[in-house]
């Protein structure tokens, strides 16, 4: 798991670097002789996003699209104004769950499940 303002480069020439809000990377997929000093050169398998009032939907929108068209599993928009999540997965239509639904790691995390509204606080 990695924290907020940890890069990931999507793309070379040129450079594409990303750092999301909150990103999951399979162990399988790290590099066997530690993580480099720099920024990694992987779409990570999960990422999260959390949405301010200042994002435009355009932005959030070319953000989700980066991380699925470089090989990202499934990306969560987090609203918290509305207290929802959006759940983006490629070749698939994005699914909204509100407070009461329950958000899951489906095959990306397996055995993750959280209630919506308590990623909110």
């Amino acid at each position: 798991v990695f924290a907020a303002e940890t890069g990931f480069i999507l793309n070379r020439f040129p450079d594409t670097v990303r750092a999301p809000d909150a990103a999951f990377v399979s162990a399988d997929r790290l590099p066997t002789d530690g993580l480099p000093d720099g920024f990694l050169e992987l779409a990570p398998d999960l990422v999260v996003e959390v949405v301010s009032p200042n994002d435009r939907p355009s932005e959030v929108r070319e953000k989700v699209a980066e991380w699925l068209e470089a090989g990202t599993r499934m990306v969560i928009a987090l609203y918290p104004r509305m207290r929802t999540a959006v759940v983006h997965r490629p070749s698939q239509e994005p699914v909204t769950l509100s407070d009461q639904d329950t958000l899951t790691g489906d095959d990306v995390v397996p055995r993750f499940s959280v209630r919506v509204g308590e990623l909110f606080g």
